[in-house]
């Protein structure tokens, strides 16, 4: 009968697993105190005690805002921008007579920008709320009034009953009563808290596993002390009143919330922690808030501006001082201005005070050189960005129906400086899908083919027969692919094995590998394939290679395990039964069983690593052991992951000894009970008889190879992180092109004579003061094979161990390490622990000032991705931890090619010419109001109508540089990929350095310069109508105005590299909006458009002259630009010219990358290496 139809099996009888033992912590005896003070009345809802604690409900609310503190939290957040906060002042006084303006003109625009972002920010929470809703509505089964009823999450409360089924999840932090199980065990998948898909073993206490059925809980009560709540998933401490005794509660009895029931078909329990107590909700924290390097200089800009608001104010209000003086000298010179009839605003007595107002009105005046919808226009800009990248159907990966996400906006243009990328190996770089490829048995080595690895060597060799391999690698030809089997060999396959030399061998090498596991089968009931639920991916490999070599295991009962074996040509069903099982831990790094066959012979199973399996097996003679070591380490060669394969026979005086002894350890309630049980487990885990090993493969992601040399060809450098061992990581890295053919290697490690002798006398300062100089002198060998080198064209790869990288990281060789970690090509780090990954990640983020990205896809890479500035999380097999960590998320390791180099060139280049621009057209705009005021005797009076001023920012400028800031490409997507050196534009900073950015300021003072002077000395000494009329007030702020509007949207096109018809349509409609607003508003009551009234269809539209002299002002605005771009373009081209040029001609195929554009690429990156030393001397 298949496993998940039995309900008789009692595995508590057989585990040994820490999951069944009770904690006997000493925070126990801290249940009552601070910390410890939780109390549940277990299904006693009436309990007056329990009425008095006023615990959480079960509603989750992952919202930012609620209905009652969206507008004031929300506003909070606008204000906290420098920029709006100015604005913001600026419209409160603009109801004072100091403003230049009426003060909706100022209101209008601080509105809309503040309601847009408002309402973005309320869009994005509402989605949240609705995934709030829709958990919090979820059903449940509560026993209530003597029986179980559906209600809904957000109603359960503290002491509450449940019953959850099958693949539901656990709506709160529960405690396990019972299972579908007699012994009280359920299976668990924790993917959601942890990010690990191999499921867990939980297990109730044996006095409430009896309670089966809904009937047996009318007279259950019971109280729960324990821990208050808090964040830490892998501990609990508590403990059970049941029946007038107390019990040790352990993590093993607790199921957490948005957990999953697998495998067990109902469970009950009950409510421990609610909604926001519960350990998920308490680990939600929000992520780290990362904001770009653009973003961070965009700061500094708009302190520039400010300064230059405030200069220029003061300047005004200087010369505006100065002349309202001399008002009263007797010359009268602004007799008009009835300098006798004064105000506080003009007072020729009180010049200083006068002059102080207009500074006032002149930070009033000129605020339009700061942009007010630079930020909301950014960040429409960055969400239509990422929604082209989720779009991409070049990064959509068909087979797990995943598209690549950009989970934060903020980061778009960060993804096209990116420096350094850090990488987990397993399932980043790799599959995480073991297969089984190879085993050695009895001294002899089975598996035909080569790995991906070994084809890497082999190409390092020059062996002559690699080809004729590659095309035999890819498995059985014709057969069916079978996922965890990718086995070739004749001699051992279909049956063959039993005419091979070592054939008793072979045999009991698969019965250890069928039976020695904690795998579940399971039957489709459509289709009756047998599949294999297992705790990890090896041990459904070994299990699958079993199973397909003529050992199936296809049922459990509670205490055999059922093996379909071939004997003779014929199926049998063998029966073993299961006395004990010793599980698997990092410390043991083994798994044991102990059998009784149908002969009734008692046999010990043991698999595990050859660290510890070796000095375990018989001193008596083992015939083929070099041979199974010298294989072991062929196979770590070629990448592979290994066990050693061993057994034992018992005697039954032995084992019935043991078992007393192993019995007596798991029921002991002593602190050492945990020691006690693995000395028990030691005593039986000897003299073991070696059966062979297994070599399982972790096969490289499709394209990694590709991707990663096309990364190294931008210019960008590479470092994996991982727990492999060493052999097997630089294996890897060959294989994923990391490490190349001819590159020299610096290793750092302590596995030295001298520490290992040190280790033996067990003196931990000798060692680590031995270890610490160890590394440093290392370190310092690595920095001069470095120095020597320069001048040659030798590539370096750092590998460094795990134990090495302790001391690296310490403060007095973190900057030694660094530097010679930043000068090698590649970097290894292996046997890294999380805490590691993120430590590495810290130190180079830190350490270069450069952008870092991390990429990896399992809980222990969260940190890692949390600590870099951009954090990729891959979704694949280990569950969604990682992406949920992350800033973008994409299902495979080669999509990140495109994501930086298409994308992030894309949003880069887009937001660095989105915002100098933005400067440049505010600047130009701004400072045609400083020239007009200049000659307007500094008196405050604005150049343009209010409400001119007012749309500038808002209509008629706002929605080119928001098309330049999604749509531009300088070069397409193709040629971004062919010319990776391209990328080093943004690595370098090229389209957002100073010098570009002072320069585009500079154009915006240039432009305003020559629109406002030749506006003015071409107009305003002759007659403008034809009735003989000069130009006046009105008329030359509409025809400046004119010449800005078209200037600064011409000035965009001139900058555009791609255009579209939206794109045209922008700026050649905002232009064509200005003339339609002109006319509809001059049309209105003068008392509304005041200086605006049909001043265009009156004045301006009839006069050749306006539109002469609109035409002479654009070209002669455009000229300067347009010259410094055709010299640039010519003589100093940046290498998207090159490019560009090259496509134009036809000729882009032919060469990489032009001399001269590479030279000025390498003096600039040299440079800001040279930069980065000076910064830490």
């Amino acid at each position: 009968m298949p496993f998940g139809r039995n309900e008789r099996i009692r595995f508590s009888k057989i585990y040994s697993l820490s999951c069944f033992r009770p904690s006997t912590s000493d925070e126990h005896g801290q249940i009552g105190q601070k910390g410890y003070s939780r109390v549940v009345y277990c299904n006693d809802p009436e309990n007056p005690e329990a009425l008095q604690l006023r615990y959480r409900g079960n509603y989750v609310s992952t919202t930012k805002y609620t209905a009652v503190n969206f507008i004031p939290k929300s506003l909070f957040e606008q204000f906290r921008r420098v920029a709006n906060i100015y604005f913001l002042v600026v419209a409160c006084v603009s109801f004072s007579p100091l403003a230049p303006f009426r003060a909706s003109s100022i209101l209008f625009p601080l509105l809309v920008v503040i309601g847009a972002t408002m309402a973005k920010e309320g869009v994005e929470d509402w989605r949240r709320r609705k995934q709030d809703i829709k958990a919090n509505n979820r059903k449940i089964h509560v026993y209530r009034d003597h029986s179980f009823s559906q209600s809904k999450w957000k109603d359960l409360r503290v002491g509450d009953l449940v019953k959850v089924h099958k693949d539901e999840y656990f709506p709160s932090d529960l405690l396990l009563l019972s299972s579908s199980y007699p012994d009280g065990i359920c299976y668990v998948e924790t993917m959601n808290l942890d990010g690990e898909t191999n499921l867990k073993l939980k297990h109730a206490f044996d006095f409430t596993s009896s309670l089966h059925d809904d009937n047996s809980f009318h007279k259950f009560k019971a109280v729960v002390k324990c821990e208050d709540p808090n964040e830490d998933l892998y501990s609990f401490v508590g403990s059970l009143s049941y029946n007038g005794q107390q019990h040790p509660l352990s993590l093993q009895q607790i199921l957490l919330r948005d957990s999953k029931l697998r495998n067990t078909e109902y469970i009950y329990g009950v409510v421990i922690f609610t909604g926001h107590d519960t350990k998920v909700m308490q680990n939600a924290t929000d992520p780290p808030s990362k904001r770009s390097k653009i973003e961070r200089r965009m700061d500094k800009i708009i302190y520039i501006l400010f300064t230059t608001l405030i200069s220029i104010s003061f300047i005004g209000s200087i010369f505006f001082g100065i002349r309202t003086s001399r008002d009263l000298n007797g010359s009268y010179g602004r007799w008009y201005l009835e300098p006798t009839r004064t105000t506080a605003l003009y007072d020729p007595k009180r010049p200083v005070l006068a002059a102080f107002l207009h500074f006032l009105t002149g930070l009033m005046l000129y605020g339009y050189l700061i942009p007010i919808s630079l930020y909301v226009s950014i960040e429409m800009v960055k969400v239509l960005q990422s929604i082209f990248i989720n779009q991409d159907q070049d990064m959509y990966h068909e087979e797990t129906n995943r598209p690549a996400r950009a989970r934060t906006s903020n980061l778009n243009e960060e993804l096209g400086q990116v420096d350094t990328i850090l990488s987990d190996k397993t399932g980043t770089l790799t599959c995480n899908s073991m297969e089984f490829v190879k085993c050695s048995i009895g001294g002899v080595a089975y598996g035909r083919g080569m790995t991906e690895v070994e084809l890497a060597l082999a190409k390092r060799k020059n062996l002559g027969q690699v080809e004729a391999d590659v095309g035999d690698n890819s498995g059985s030809h014709g057969q069916k692919v079978i996922k965890g089997f990718n086995f070739r060999d004749e001699r051992i396959m279909g049956g063959q094995w039993v005419n091979e030399g070592n054939s008793d061998v072979i045999q009991k090498f698969f019965r250890v590998l069928a039976i020695c596991h904690t795998a579940i089968p399971d039957v489709n009931k459509d289709t009756g394939e047998l599949s294999y639920e297992a705790e990890s991916p090896d041990e459904a490999a070994f299990v699958i290679a079993a199973r397909e070599l003529g050992f199936e295991f296809f049922q459990r009962t509670q205490t055999s395990i059922s093996l379909h074996e071939c004997e003779n040509g014929k199926k049998v069903d063998r029966s073993y039964e299961l006395l004990n099982m010793i599980e698997f831990s990092s410390a043991r790094k083994r798994m044991s069983v102990i059998i009784r066959n149908a002969e009734n012979q008692l046999l010990l199973l043991c698999k595990g690593a050859d660290s510890v399996m070796f000095e375990r097996l018989s001193k008596e003679s083992q015939p083929f052991e070099d041979q199974t070591k010298n294989h072991i380490n062929k196979y770590a060669e070629a990448g592979l992951r290994t066990l050693v394969i061993a057994y034992r026979p018992l005697e039954e005086e032995e084992y019935t000894k043991w078992e007393q002894e192993f019995l007596k350890a798991k029921t002991s309630v002593s602190v050492d009970r945990d020691d006690l049980v693995d000395a028990a487990a030691e005593k039986i885990e000897r003299n073991l008889i070696l059966l062979g090993a297994t070599a399982v493969e972790d096969k490289l992601q499709k394209g990694v190879p590709e991707c990663i040399q096309k990364l190294s060809n931008a210019g960008i450098k590479m470092w994996v992180l991982t727990g492999d061992k060493m052999e097997t990581a630089i294996n890897i890295g060959y294989a994923c092109s990391l490490l190349v053919q001819g590159m020299k290697q610096i290793v750092i490690t302590l596995d030295s004579h001298d520490i290992t002798a040190l280790e033996k006398l067990n003196d931990r300062e000798a060692i680590a003061k031995a270890s610490r100089e160890s590394i440093k002198k290392q370190l310092m060998d690595g920095r001069s094979q470095l120095d020597l080198a320069k001048s040659s064209a030798v590539l370096f790869g750092l590998i460094i161990d795990g134990r090495s990288l302790t001391f690296a990281l310490e403060k007095s060789l973190e900057s030694l390490f660094l530097d010679v970690a930043i000068d090698c090509s590649s970097v290894i780090c292996c046997r890294s622990s999380p805490k590691q990954k993120a430590l590495v990640t810290k130190m180079v983020k830190e350490g270069t000032r450069k952008t870092t990205l991390a990429i990896g896809d399992g809980a222990n890479d969260v940190g890692m991705l949390q600590e870099a500035d951009i954090g990729v999380g891959i979704s694949g097999a280990e569950g969604m931890q990682a992406v949920m960590a992350s800033d973008f998320a994409i299902a495979q390791f080669r999509f990140l090619e495109r994501l930086l180099l298409v994308h992030g060139h894309w949003c880069y280049r887009r937001i660095a010419m989105m915002i100098c621009y933005f400067f440049y057209k505010n600047i130009a705009f701004g400072f045609t109001l400083f020239w007009f005021e200049a000659h307007a005797s500094f008196s405050g009076q604005p150049a343009y109508n209010d409400w001119y001023m007012s749309f500038y920012n808002v209509f008629f400028t706002s929605l080119p540089v928001i098309a330049l800031g999604v749509f531009d490409q300088d070069v397409s997507a193709r040629l971004c990929l062919k010319y990776p050196m391209l990328y080093q534009e943004g690595v370098q900073n090229i389209l957002f350095n100073w010098p570009r950015i002072l320069g585009w300021m500079f154009n915006g003072v240039l432009s305003s310069m020559i629109i406002f002077f030749i506006c003015k000395n071409s107009t305003i000494h002759q007659s403008f109508r034809s009735d003989g009329h000069v130009i006046d007030y009105e008329i030359l702020g509409v025809i400046m105005y004119t010449c800005v509007i078209w200037a600064v949207n011409s000035q965009m096109a001139l900058s555009i590299n791609y255009f579209t018809w939206i794109q045209h349509f922008f700026i050649w409609g905002s232009i064509f909006f200005w003339y339609v607003f002109l006319i509809i508003y001059g049309y209105l009551n003068p008392a509304w458009s005041t200086t605006a009234y049909r001043v265009f269809t009156d004045a301006c539209a009839p006069s050749p002259f306006y539109w002469m002299t609109t035409l002479l002002v654009v070209v002669a605005t455009l000229l300067p630009y347009f010259m410094y771009r055709s010299f640039q373009t010519r003589f100093h081209p940046m290498f998207h010219d090159e490019i560009q040029r090259r496509r134009s001609e036809g000729s882009e195929c032919e060469g990489e990358v032009p001399d001269r554009v590479k030279d000025k690429m390498e003096h600039l990156s040299e440079r800001m290496k040279h930069s980065h030393s000076h910064r830490e001397m």
